[in-house]
């Protein structure tokens, strides 16, 4: 199964093709609707980066001094790589149960995903880095682990509790970003922001109607599951205005603030 296949790629530019390929094989009507394969525990990832647990992360430094400015741009690079693999578990982990359009629209997420990358490793490679230079969260697939068995769980707390909280950050950093003088990495996250409110937007969809389907309430099922599954409350401020337009109101998370 090419899903499968993708996943089990760990060489992250391979990984980007293979992604982008299952991607549109799957758009072009290419790949059948057949999902017996079973996903891997864990996908497979290069040797560098370094994986730490998030308390022995080192500090960036300085936003702008050279260290901060590498350090941010390969947290980000990590966060779209481990990315690629969440949308690509997501399709072929539940689309059996979902359906060709949650499959569709979760193909399509890994495809912007592994863009997203691809463009990091590219702007890394500018400031004479590259991505596995530096250690990186070891944390970011931890939740798919605990959501593995249960599509409304993963729908909660990936698409509306993990992306969504990266339209709360990324309007800070672009406009730190913009103040160092750096305007192609601004135009980086500003294409990132906009496709991560579509992402958003397409996991509330599918979390929505499954509700529907069962007659539950979404922002009740949906703070229960967050509740249960997360680590930890919803981090304030919240971007409220990016969050409505991908369907994401306030009545869902302001409960859970912290």
């Amino acid at each position: 199964m090419a899903i499968r296949a993708a996943l089990l790629t760990s060489d992250p530019n391979k990984k980007v093709m293979a992604a982008r390929d299952a991607a549109r094989n799957w758009r072009l009507g290419r790949l059948d609707f057949a999902f017996e394969t079973p996903m891997p525990d864990r996908p497979s990832w290069p040797d560098e980066p370094e994986l730490l647990d998030p308390r022995l992360m080192p500090r960036r430094g300085k936003g702008g001094s050279e260290k901060g400015r590498l350090a941010l741009w390969h947290a980000l690079a990590h966060i779209e790589f481990v990315a690629i693999d969440l949308a690509l578990d997501m399709a072929g982990r539940f689309g059996g149960e979902m359906g060709e359009e949650f499959v569709s629209d979760f193909m399509s997420v890994a495809a912007d995903e592994a863009m997203h990358f691809a463009i990091l490793g590219r702007k890394l490679r500018r400031l004479g880095s590259h991505y596995g230079a530096l250690p990186a969260h070891a944390g970011l697939w931890e939740t798919a682990e605990r959501t593995s068995h249960d599509v409304a769980a993963r729908l909660a707390i990936v698409p509306m509790v993990l992306e969504a909280r990266g339209l709360d950050v990324t309007p800070a950093t672009l406009e730190r970003v913009r103040a160092q003088g750096d305007e192609n990495g601004a135009k980086i996250l500003n294409r990132i922001l906009d496709d991560e409110i579509r992402h958003v937007a397409i996991g509330t969809k599918h979390f929505v109607a499954l509700c529907a389907k069962k007659a539950e309430s979404p922002e009740k099922r949906w703070k229960s599951l967050v509740r249960e599954y997360f680590k930890g409350g919803l981090k304030a401020p919240f971007n409220d205005s990016a969050r409505l337009a991908a369907g994401l109101s306030r009545d869902f998370y302001a409960e859970l603030a912290t």
